[in-house]
C-alpha cells in the first residue's frame, strides 16, 4: 500500500515542501514547492516574514493535494532558538524576531550577572550562543516585559506553525531544547533558572516527543489547501 507524507523544511533562507513516498518498504522523494525565506527589517528590529511563510506552506500543502490520491500526514522542520508568542485568546503577540537581530548583543554578560555560565550549561547542556532563546527572552524582559506579561504560550517556530495548521499548542522537545532554558536529564524546563532571571515561565507549555500525532489541519486549512481527506499533522 502506497502512503504519502508531507515535510515541510524551512531554513534560514529557503523553505520547500517535499512529499514522500512510502511503498513496499521503499521511499521515494520529490520537490513539489520551493520558496523565499527572507527576513524583513522594520524600525523596532529584523523579524521573520512569518504569515508569508505560513502562506507559502499552504501552497505548498495545496500542491501536495494535487500530486497525491490521499495525503497521509505533515510535518514540519525549522531552524531552532527562534519562537512567538500566543496571548490569551491565541493571537500572536509580536512578530517572531530573527535570530540576528540586535537585541541580544551583549547579553551574555547581564545573563551570566543573574545566573552563572557554569550553572547554565549545567542544567541545559548546550553551547553558549547570543542567539539562543534564552537571550531572547532575557532581552524582551529588559525591553518589552509589557508583550512577555501578556503572553499565555510560548512556540518555537515548528511548533508555532503547527498551531497554525491545527490549533494544537505544544512544545516539541527536540526544538525545545536548543532554547538553553530545557533540561535535558529532568525533560522539563529549566523554570527555576528563568526566575532567578526574573522571567516567569507560566508561558512555557506542555512538552511532547517528535514524532508524535499532533491531530488534523484545521477547516480553514483543509479548504485553503484543497485537502479531499483528514490530513494529519506531527510533530
Amino acid at each position: 500500500m502506497k502512503r504519502s507524507y508531507l515535510a515541510l523544511d524551512l531554513g534560514a533562507e529557503s523553505g520547500r515542501a517535499m512529499i514522500a513516498h512510502l511503498t513496499g518498504g521503499k521511499v521515494e522523494f520529490a520537490e513539489l514547492h520551493r520558496f523565499a525565506n527572507t527576513p524583513v527589517r522594520l524600525p523596532t528590529g529584523l523579524y521573520w516574514d512569518t504569515l508569508r511563510l505560513f502562506h507559502e506552506m499552504c501552497e505548498g500543502i495545496r500542491a501536495a493535494a494535487k500530486a497525491v490520491e490521499r495525503l497521509d500526514g505533515v510535518a514540519v522542520d525549522t531552524w531552532g532558538v527562534d519562537f512567538g508568542l500566543l496571548g490569551a485568546d491565541g493571537s500572536l503577540l509580536d512578530n517572531p524576531r530573527h535570530y540576528r537581530d540586535a537585541r541580544t548583543y551583549g547579553t551574555f554578560q547581564e545573563v551570566f550577572a543573574k545566573v552563572p555560565r557554569r550553572e547554565i550549561f549545567r542544567q541545559t547542556g548546550i553551547q553558549f550562543m547570543e542567539i539562543n532563546s534564552l537571550y531572547q527572552i532575557h532581552a524582551l524582559q529588559r525591553d518589552m516585559p509589557q508583550v512577555l506579561a501578556g503572553a499565555s504560550q510560548l512556540l518555537f517556530m515548528p511548533d508555532l506553525f503547527n498551531y497554525f495548521l491545527t490549533g494544537a499548542q505544544a512544545s516539541e522537545r527536540t526544538i525545545a531544547s536548543t532554547s538553553q532554558f530545557y533540561n535535558p536529564v529532568k525533560k522539563q524546563f529549566a523554570t527555576d533558572m528563568l526566575r532567578q532571571l526574573g522571567i516567569p515561565g507560566g508561558f512555557l507549555g506542555r512538552l511532547i516527543d517528535p514524532g508524535m500525532e499532533l491531530g488534523p489541519v484545521l477547516p480553514y486549512v483543509a479548504e485553503r489547501c484543497d485537502l479531499r481527506d483528514e490530513t494529519l499533522v506531527y510533530t
